[in-house]
């Protein structure tokens, strides 16, 4: 939930010193009584109303309808007492910050339906000091009508953002742990055979040491044949498992183009913020395979390549001036659905079009950091 004193940016200056006049100013209202007996009561009103205000806060469940429910009371009697119109504000910054559905939308008509009830009868009675204020008194019935609906608008969209932000948490969670599974077997695979193998054949070289030298010295070769077998596979798997950055697969990219006698122009940069390494090596393969199809088939002599980094976005646009899909699409739709599919895995994108050569345009999400969120009733 909001704080009371957040219904401003911080960066505007203002909060602390508006909320400062909405303290003071019913004092100036109820001051204005010649009755001591109307002055008692109305400090006593606006002290139970602040101390009501913060118990709405400081509660969970029926409690807070209860103090809520006080502080309409409260606020009906300063309206048709002293003129004082403008606890409804507080009213409704608060019923904006109710997370429950059916308490919000009761608390919203309830508090609209008494203020409009409350500005009417001040209307219909010529207060002439609740006229005289009718300006702000207007400023003050719009507020109750769009503040509630702003503040829960914002409070869902805030929950649905943490939400998003959990779920891509566990999504990723679940990628590394799948990821390790992955070692895993990999190294089962790769190593456990053969060091296996290693373990016999070394056993029995020992025992011909003494026996047969030169069959000996055949296991000992094959020991050290098949560990450096293991050795090259392990450094293939680990090499695999690296991310590929976007700067390194672009100066191979270079390279294949320059080889095809493809002239290449680049827009953007290759050194995207917020990008994860996961997406940073989806886009990579992307790009790589993007530029494959183009060499291999289509007939192109020039390719553009633009990056761009956006606050939700990494875009990233390969266009040609090749033959299109009109030929050789069926050679073509494994590398496109490959694409696909890794791209959709990171809930990116992709499209294309085809005409005078293609335009392939990708995106993946970059990763943002929200706000830790508050929680609310």
């Amino acid at each position: 939930m909001q704080k009371w004193y957040q219904i401003f940016h911080k960066s505007t200056g203002l909060s602390p010193y508006v909320w400062v006049v909405f303290y003071i100013l019913p004092f100036y209202f109820i001051f204005r009584s010649t009755s001591t007996y109307q002055i008692v009561i109305g400090i006593l009103m606006i002290v139970m109303f602040f101390a009501f205000y913060v118990l709405s806060f400081l509660s969970k469940g029926w409690v807070v309808y209860f103090w809520t429910s006080l502080q309409i009371l409260i606020s009906i009697t300063m309206s048709v007492v002293f003129s004082y119109i403008y606890f409804s504000l507080f009213l409704a910054f608060f019923i904006g910050n109710i997370r429950n559905k059916a308490g919000f939308f009761t608390l919203y008509t309830v508090h609209l339906i008494t203020t409009v009830i409350t500005v009417n009868y001040g209307l219909l009675t010529r207060n002439p000091f609740f006229i005289t204020q009718l300006p702000f008194v207007l400023v003050s019935v719009v507020g109750v009508i769009l503040l509630p609906v702003t503040n829960y608008n914002r409070n869902k969209n805030d929950q649905l953002q943490g939400q998003l932000e959990d779920a891509n948490k566990r999504i990723s969670e679940l990628v590394k742990l799948e990821e390790r599974q992955r070692i895993a077997r990999d190294l089962h695979d790769t190593l456990g055979q053969k060091l296996s193998l290693i373990g016999l054949k070394s056993d029995l070289a020992g025992k011909l040491m003494t026996q047969d030298t030169a069959r000996a010295q055949a296991e000992i070769d094959d020991v050290r044949q098949t560990a450096r077998t293991a050795l090259k596979e392990v450094r293939e798997m680990v090499t695999r498992m690296r991310g590929t950055r976007l700067t390194d697969e672009f100066f191979r990219i270079r390279q294949i183009l320059k080889a095809a006698q493809i002239e290449l122009t680049f827009e953007g940069t290759l050194e995207p913020d917020n990008l994860s390494l996961m997406n940073e090596n989806v886009i990579s393969m992307c790009l790589k395979e993007a530029v494959n199809n183009i060499v291999k088939h289509s007939n192109a002599t020039t390719c553009s390549i633009a990056i761009e980094s956006t606050e939700s976005d990494l875009v990233a646009r390969v266009k040609d001036n090749g033959t299109g899909f009109v030929t050789d699409t069926k050679n073509r739709g494994n590398g496109l659905r490959g694409m696909r599919e890794r791209l959709e895995f990171v809930n990116g994108s992709m499209e294309f079009t085809s005409g005078e050569g293609t335009t392939l345009v990708l995106r993946v999400p970059t990763v943002l950091r929200l706000p830790d969120k508050e929680a609310g009733i």
